[in-house]
């Protein structure tokens, strides 16, 4: 099993999550989260002033899946939250060692 973390725009999510969808994968966990990457944040301006704004909110979207499944959810994520401006976001790939269900205590890929 295989833990995707991707941490994305914030206006992206609904996208991703629909994509995800239509390729039946529904399970998912959303986090708002705040931070920066190379871009040490973003400039924004207000009433003809620049300001530096440091960290900026993202969602970090976190799905635990069969390994097969890896590549083609990372497909799905890539394609429906990249807009091409820096700021797109990051994804991690993780090995899981075990899952369980805590109401039936299924075990393994059975409890995702």
């Amino acid at each position: 099993m295989k833990k995707i973390e991707a941490i994305v725009r914030s206006e992206k999510v609904g996208e991703v999550r629909q994509a995800l969808e239509k390729i039946h994968y529904k399970g998912l966990t959303l986090t708002q989260v705040d931070g920066h990457g190379n871009q040490r944040g973003t400039t924004q301006k207000w009433k003809d002033k620049e300001y530096k704004i440091g960290i900026i909110p993202k969602t970090k979207i976190e799905i635990i899946t069969e390994d097969k499944d890896v590549e083609k959810i990372l497909d799905v994520i890539v394609l429906s939250a990249r807009t091409g401006e820096i700021g797109d976001g990051k994804i991690f790939v993780y090995t899981v060692d075990m899952a369980l269900r805590i109401r039936t205590g299924e075990a393994g890929v059975n409890a995702l």
